[in-house]
């Protein structure tokens, strides 16, 4: 097996794999990357078997079609130090050999034969959604999803497709963040995307993609790429019934205003109080170390007594973050009850600091 590759193209397929090999344990075939060649075109693959992508290019010319395994961290640090221009990948001796003028590198390989096998989408059911609508609004709710929950399914989204739309859902116990698609469906479908899942389609998918599943597994794929992740198995919380159905107050916010407001008190500390008057929206740091942090912004908020909340300042900059609009809402009912926050289809859940 002989292959020549530009430096460029290399380097770039080798960094998109690396956040699917195994970590840990470099004895494992899962830290390495798979090549398989023919005469027009290249297959990479990395995968810990929880999750994984296959890329195809056809930049590499083909000397001698093959198949190979490398340690995926220790070929991207060899391609990096060297210079722009041809790579020569051959395997000699049960060895592959990276080469370029007088430089040569010898890494040890794994029977490619023993690689994990990918899934394949022939006997899987296909998903039929907006592929762009679904990936802007999983950014959204992205921050809210927790990542080391001792309840699994928490630290992944919701996928909940009914007949009259779909909600994506994220939650960290402490927030809940749905997006809403208007997609009218033929059947209702669960499914629960791990957040390390999420955020590598983020990267990966910029563009209209087909979507297959079954009990246990999605894959994604589109003209460059075939992307698969194990489903976390597990029932997620009933979401539905922490939205408030009714709310004492509604106020229109301005949101960069909010946002500067914000990020000057959290100089101080990030735990902030807001108080609303009838004139005026204030801020406050919650500071246990004799520190002040105030400010405020004018605003008719149409409420008559002061009402005050308490939370982490985190939360709502992280909501803030993904509005699109210049105004958004916050809708109140008690300084101690879960307040919400909307822009057109999403929304987030903030749970108070009860002193």
């Amino acid at each position: 097996m002989k292959i020549r590759a530009q430096k460029q193209i290399l380097e770039s397929i080798l960094i998109n794999l690396q956040p699917f090999l195994e970590k840990k344990d470099a004895s494992q075939i899962t830290s390495h990357i798979y090549f398989q060649t023919s005469e027009d075109y290249c297959i990479a693959q990395a995968t810990d078997t929880e999750i994984g992508l296959q890329i195809i290019t056809r930049e590499f010319q083909v000397d001698h079609p093959g198949s190979f395994t490398s340690n995926g961290k220790k070929l991207l640090d060899i391609v990096r130090i060297l210079k722009e221009g041809e790579i020569i990948l051959e395997l000699f001796d049960n060895a592959l050999l990276i080469k370029q003028s007088h430089s040569k590198f010898k890494l040890p390989i794994f029977d490619a034969e023993a690689y994990p096998s990918f899934p394949d989408i022939e006997n899987k059911s296909k998903i039929s959604l907006d592929s762009l609508k679904l990936i802007r609004n999983l950014k959204k709710i992205t921050p809210a999803i927790d990542s080391n929950n001792p309840k699994y399914e928490l630290n992944g989204a919701l996928i909940n497709i009914k007949k009259e739309k779909t909600d994506l859902v994220g939650t960290d116990t402490r927030r809940l963040a749905i997006a809403t698609l208007d997609n009218p469906s033929q059947e209702e479908l669960s499914l629960i995307l791990p957040k390390k899942a999420i955020l590598e389609i983020q990267k990966l998918f910029l563009d209209q993609i087909d979507m297959h599943y079954d009990e246990t597994t999605l894959v994604i794929t589109n003209e460059d790429y075939f992307f698969f992740t194990r489903l976390i198995n597990g029932k997620f919380p009933d979401y539905e019934r922490i939205v408030p159905q009714s709310l004492k107050y509604q106020i229109e916010l301005p949101k960069k205003e909010m946002l500067d407001a914000i990020r000057m008190i959290t100089t101080i500390s990030h735990d902030i109080r807001i108080t609303f008057l009838s004139d005026a929206v204030l801020f406050n740091a919650l500071s246990e170390d004799n520190v002040e942090a105030k400010t405020e912004i004018e605003l008719h908020t149409g409420i008559d007594d002061k009402f005050e909340i308490s939370l982490n300042s985190r939360y709502l900059l992280d909501f803030l973050a993904q509005v699109d609009h210049e105004n958004f809402l916050i809708g109140l009912n008690e300084p101690t009850l879960p307040f919400m926050v909307k822009d057109d289809n999403f929304i987030t859940i903030i749970m108070p600091i009860i002193a």
